[in-house]
């Protein structure tokens, strides 16, 4: 089954408040994960060409469940909860890092992680921290620094290096990989399409 047609079939699968009401932990996930505001929910819809798949809303912070979508019967992907930017009550936003933790620790069906950023604003504090935890647990991160359109060419694979650069000082470039991506335009697409491919193969 080519990429394309394995995430052509993604379906909702559900909704899930902690790890404990996730699908069973079998088969291949891939998790993505991000700022409340770098466009993962469109990110999905574009890479599975279903505009209606995760809820995108223009209110940072609307993911505050885990949720899960089936690609195959044992091939899912995992919208997680947006961090460090939404509006919610502290102790709202201190359950939703309990959960991504945990999640993030414990799931034996996680193959990789898809962290996404606004590539007008790479490389925040809750990023560090997300990439040093996927280095240190030897988890494989594909980063896409998102919302590429905004941005002309020049500027968009400077930023592109410059991110690069700043990974390869922490030595953090391990098990890793970046690229540009636009949702609105698609550009990148095939790229992540065949990164995936690799990790739910």
């Amino acid at each position: 089954m080519t990429n394309n047609l394995l995430f052509n079939k993604a379906e909702f699968l559900l909704s899930a408040p902690s790890i404990k009401q996730a699908p069973d932990d079998t088969g291949k996930e891939v998790a993505f994960a991000g700022r409340s505001n770098a466009g993962k929910s469109s990110a999905i819809n574009t890479l599975t060409n279903n505009k209606k798949l995760a809820r995108t809303s223009k209110t940072p912070g609307r993911t505050q469940l885990l949720n899960f979508f089936s690609l195959s019967e044992d091939c899912r992907l995992v919208d997680l909860p947006g961090y460090g930017f939404a509006k919610v009550p502290k102790a709202i936003k201190q359950a939703w890092d309990r959960n991504l933790a945990v999640y993030l620790q414990e799931r034996q069906s996680l193959k990789g992680l898809v962290m996404l950023m606004d590539i007008r604003h790479p490389l925040q504090p809750y990023d560090w921290q997300m990439v040093r935890w996927a280095s240190a647990s030897s988890m494989p991160i594909h980063l896409l620094l998102t919302k590429s359109d905004k941005l002309k060419t020049g500027p968009a694979k400077s930023t592109l290096l410059k991110v690069k650069q700043e990974l390869a000082k922490e030595s953090l470039v391990d098990n890793l990989s970046l690229q540009t991506f636009s949702s609105l335009k698609k550009e990148g697409l095939s790229e992540l399409n065949e990164r995936l491919g690799v990790w739910l193969a």
